[in-house]
């Protein structure tokens, strides 16, 4: 069992999958986990990389993005997050908290807490609101993908 705890652990590290595809890998027939600690193990593994990324990866995309092998990708990912700073910015306004909550944590693809936390780098955000505003996202997504996975109902 340890080891499908650390899979779902894994999993949830994982830049676009993580947090939405670990919850939901856990409730398969092979794996049938219980929900609350996939769920619990799912948020420490999806915002143990959220300091990290806010501190150090807008500086590694920045120097790598003109490197001949790793450019592009640097680049798309420095892109990307300038998109989704740019889009959170523009709809927020002064509750940019907010909008980064929400931006985590509807979980549709792109939006999770590693955009999320790289947006708010771009954007300058302070770390101690980026880190909040990211980690009640990144719960309310875990909540939305427990319900989507067993159905609101088989949570009590």
């Amino acid at each position: 069992m340890l080891k499908k705890y650390l899979l779902v652990f894994l999993v949830s590290m994982v830049p676009l999958v993580e947090l939405r595809g670990a919850i939901p890998i856990s409730q398969l027939p092979t794996m049938n986990l219980p929900i609350l600690p996939s769920y619990i193990i799912s948020i420490i593994g999806n915002m143990l990389p959220v300091p990290i990324i806010y501190l150090f990866a807008r500086k590694v995309l920045i120097w790598g993005a003109d490197k001949p092998v790793i450019g592009k990708p640097f680049s798309w990912c420095l892109e990307k997050g300038e998109k989704g700073g740019q889009k959170l910015q523009a709809k927020a306004g002064r509750g940019l908290f907010l909008a980064l909550l929400l931006f985590v944590g509807i979980p549709v693809p792109g939006t999770g807490a590693w955009t999320g936390t790289l947006a708010a780098s771009i954007l300058d955000m302070d770390f101690k609101s980026s880190v909040a505003a990211v980690m009640l996202g990144v719960l309310l997504a875990g909540v939305l993908m427990m319900i989507g996975s067993v159905g609101i109902f088989s949570l009590f």
